[in-house]
């Protein structure tokens, strides 16, 4: 009998999170063949959350990452429309703003630094991105005055989206370009033949480069292959409130938590963030202590329903930032995860710097040195690679 040759892929991608479903859809738009690999279900992990908030870096102390994070800001509502008509499905993204209450005197003179800084960083008079300071009693009608003593900042740049919708119209996108796998474990990759062990699906594929985008368990898979742990998971938590006539307001940041209206009548409050855990499930303490944080600086959604939560764990570097290229001494092996609170806001961009770089090409913008390989590994970890 003829051997059967296994179906073979210029791309596979391990995970069917932000990362991973944004880098099969450039791969698949630069007229790649792609496969997605997930364990689960589409945004079973910690990209299958509520909030949402794009929120950018503060405009100070300007570096190559800030200006990575503002490049992908500027540029993701065109890409969001463009998958909305490519789809017929909505992602859910506004640019709603953002209120930063100012409770001392230090913190209004330090603002009104970043407010002129934002002048040069921002382009206010070509991007229409302004960061303003204004005065106590701002926007109270949202915003509990008390919260903010000294006045406000409201900024422009900041918008959400609906990690669930923008999920779900990428993976129509892969669905309908590619091939998306959800219920199938990755066990190995053979560099030399291409050939992926996949324990949970009898097909036989192949792939000619791998990117791992597996949110947490991607760390494992490294370690597998480099001898380094570089990062770790750090759970989070948050919840959705009934938010009937608060479509249109800014999202908020105080206390440590966002508050972040969305246009399906629903508000996303979060999110916790914990190193040390036991469970990935839900705490119903922390639930109500959102709620209760929350209802304190913005009285508007006292009383509002609550209609779900969700916990899960998100993808940290040891070294903070995103790590995204080709592993240490590998020829074929990519990675792409430890975005941590920023994936949805800079995925799109992560995902053309790095289908690039598969292709040989160079990328527009340039990855930050911080999210380099280089940047995560020592030197003992290259050698274990070799």
């Amino acid at each position: 009998m003829p051997t059967v040759l296994p179906k073979r892929y210029d791309l596979s991608v391990v995970g069917g999170g932000i990362f991973g479903l944004s880098i099969a859809y450039e791969a698949l738009q630069q007229g790649m063949s792609v496969v997605v690999l997930e364990a689960d279900k589409v945004g079973a992990g910690a990209s299958g959350g509520l909030l949402g908030a794009l929120m950018p870096h503060m405009p100070a102390r300007w570096n190559p990452k800030k200006e990575f994070q503002f490049q992908a800001l500027s540029s993701l509502e065109a890409h969001a429309h463009k998958l909305e008509a490519e789809t017929g499905l909505t992602t859910g993204y506004k640019r709603c703003g953002r209120i930063l209450p100012l409770t001392t005197q230090d913190k209004l003179d330090h603002h009104i630094e970043r407010a002129e800084e934002a002048l040069d960083r921002w382009q206010p008079q070509s991007t229409g991105f302004s960061y303003e300071v204004e005065p106590a009693g701002s926007r109270s009608d949202w915003l509990c005055a008390d919260a903010a003593p000294f006045g406000i900042v409201y900024e422009t740049l900041a918008a959400r989206i609906s990690p669930r919708a923008y999920l779900g119209a990428l993976a129509t996108y892969v669905r309908d370009h590619g091939l998306l796998l959800e219920g199938t474990i990755f066990d190995g990759y053979d560099e030399a033949s291409g050939l992926l062990h996949l324990s949970t699906n009898r097909q036989q594929l192949a792939a000619d480069r791998l990117v791992l985008a597996s949110g947490p368990a991607c760390f494992k898979q490294i370690e597998v292959l480099t001898g380094e742990m570089i990062g770790r998971g750090e759970k989070g938590q948050a919840l959705l409130l009934e938010g009937a006539g608060l479509e249109n307001h800014p999202a908020i940041y105080c206390d440590g938590l966002y508050v972040v209206p969305h246009d399906d009548g629903t508000i996303a409050v979060g999110s916790t963030s914990d190193r040390d855990f036991t469970t990935s499930a839900v705490d119903p303490e922390r639930t109500h202590e959102l709620i209760r944080r929350a209802t304190a600086f913005c009285p508007a959604l006292k009383g509002r329903e609550l209609l779900t939560v969700w916990a899960g764990i998100r993808p940290r570097c040891n070294k903070r930032d995103a790590l995204v290229g080709q592993l240490p001494n590998s020829s074929r092996v990519f990675a792409a995860t430890g975005g941590f609170k920023i994936s949805f806001g800079i995925a799109h961009l992560i995902a053309k710097c790095l289908v690039a770089d598969l292709m040989g090409q160079e990328s527009e913008i340039s990855l930050p040195p911080s999210y380099v390989p280089g940047h995560h590994f020592s030197e003992s970890g290259k050698d274990h690679a070799r």
